[in-house]
């Protein structure tokens, strides 16, 4: 390809050749086949099976169907804030204090959980009185939570290390457990010497009973049109805890944008709900499904809709520059700057340093020299600066294998964070 800044392509198609290693399989199926069979009780799994189906029929296989009043997980209040700290003075959550000890005499504590339909957060504490927790998040590594029909991944986490390196306290999110588990298994791993990693194991009690109240659940099922394809909104979750918007994008040059779901936002009585992460996968046809997680809801819900206010969006531009008027100067395209530093000979060509926008990334780039026009060879040499007003500017060089020097820059086409600001009403009832 000649048309494109090459680097983040080139990056991307690795990224995109990337597959599990082929021994995974065998090594998965040899495993199975070592497992002991066991005589399959035909009866009374029917009974079962029917009783879980009732169960589920009853239940909707959700949060929402109890109040619950709990007990204040104490020790976190320098850990928490916001709409968990809120949550947990209510007294929300489940107290559990279990201890595991490892070999090291490193003391792992379970104090409590907070569970709703969209996550799980553990509360935890790491202690060890001699003082030997330099390094704890090398050493404790959280995997996953399983029970009946739980088998909940890590998604991550927060803590806090007091000053004589001997407790930390922290939070874990997990997936959210089945209301089915009435027993919870949590499963860490501790690294040891010489880099080996041992995982442990601790049952933790659960009950479903006292999970959070999921407050609203609404299908959504509306598309919005951007530049290169479609975004469409498939349902939101608004639990205690959190608020989680799930939906699709097809949209060719998705990947060409740095963090394009940035740009969307949750509205609720006018005001933006402050975002906390989000994160998509590729299907087997093409679209990326994403999942965009915000804070929770206010009580007193009036209002509700997505504002697409900013997506990845992509223009033929045909812009030509002067490489020594607009040489340090800034230029404009499509309302992006663009910053043109230097102008160098070198032993891998001519080099071009530019700033932009973090965003922006340019198509069909070319220089012209006096005799003829030499296409984009490769880019090198990235870096993100930030500004004295906070802005963060993507520093990059171009490379063009020539040794004449250029007198103009021509970018064909530019990809970006688009204005679009087209709104998704969501009823609220």
């Amino acid at each position: 390809m000649n048309d494109v800044e090459k680097l983040l392509q080139n990056q991307k198609a690795k990224l995109d050749e990337q597959t599990a290693p082929p021994e995974l399989e065998e090594t998965l199926r040899k495993a199975l086949q070592r497992a002991p069979k066991k005589p399959f009780p035909q009866r009374g799994f029917k009974f079962s099976l029917v009783a879980a189906i009732l169960l589920l029929v009853l239940t909707g296989y959700h949060y929402d169907a109890f109040a619950y009043y709990g007990k204040k997980i104490l020790g976190f209040d320098g850990v928490i804030n916001g709409t968990l700290k809120e949550l947990n003075d209510d007294g929300k959550g489940q107290v559990i204090d279990k201890s595991y000890e490892f070999s090291s005499g490193t003391k792992l504590t379970v104090n409590g959980l907070m569970v709703d339909e969209n996550r799980m957060v553990v509360y935890y504490t790491l202690s060890n009185p001699d003082g030997v927790l330099d390094s704890p998040i090398e050493s404790f590594h959280p995997n996953r939570i399983t029970g009946l029909f739980t088998n909940a991944s890590y998604e991550g986490g927060a803590a806090v290390i007091n000053e004589t390196n001997t407790e930390i306290k922290g939070t874990m999110d997990f997936e959210t457990p089945s209301p089915f588990s009435r027993k919870l298994t949590f499963h860490f791993w501790e690294s040891g010497e010489n880099g080996f990693m041992k995982e442990h194991e601790m049952e933790i009690p659960f009950d479903p009973n006292k999970a959070l109240q999921t407050e609203v659940k609404q299908s959504i099922n509306k598309t919005v049109s951007v530049d290169g394809g479609k975004i469409k909104f498939d349902s939101i979750i608004a639990s205690p805890t959190m608020t989680v918007l799930k939906g699709s994008t097809r949209v060719k040059g998705y990947g060409m944008v740095h963090q394009p779901l940035d740009g969307i936002e949750l509205i609720v009585n006018g005001r933006k709900v402050e975002g906390q992460g989000m994160s998509t996968s590729s299907t087997m046809t093409g679209a990326q499904e994403i999942e965009l997680r915000f804070d929770a809801l206010p009580k007193n819900l009036q209002s509700l809709e997505v504002n697409v206010h900013q997506f990845a969006g992509y223009k033929e531009v045909n812009k030509k520059f002067s490489l020594t008027q607009s040489l340090k100067e800034v230029v404009e395209i499509e309302g992006e700057r663009l910053w043109i530093k230097s102008v160098s000979p070198t032993t891998r060509g001519i080099e071009i340093r530019i700033s932009t926008e973090e965003s922006v990334l340019f198509k069909q780039v070319s220089i012209q020299t006096e005799n003829k026009k030499i296409e984009l060879e490769t880019t090198i040499d990235e870096q993100l600066i930030k500004e004295e007003d906070g802005t963060i500017l993507k520093e990059r060089t171009l490379v063009f294998d020539t040794e004449d020097i250029p007198n103009t820059l021509h970018i064909g086409g530019i990809y970006y964070m688009k204005t679009y600001n087209e709104k998704v009403e969501i009823p609220t009832q």
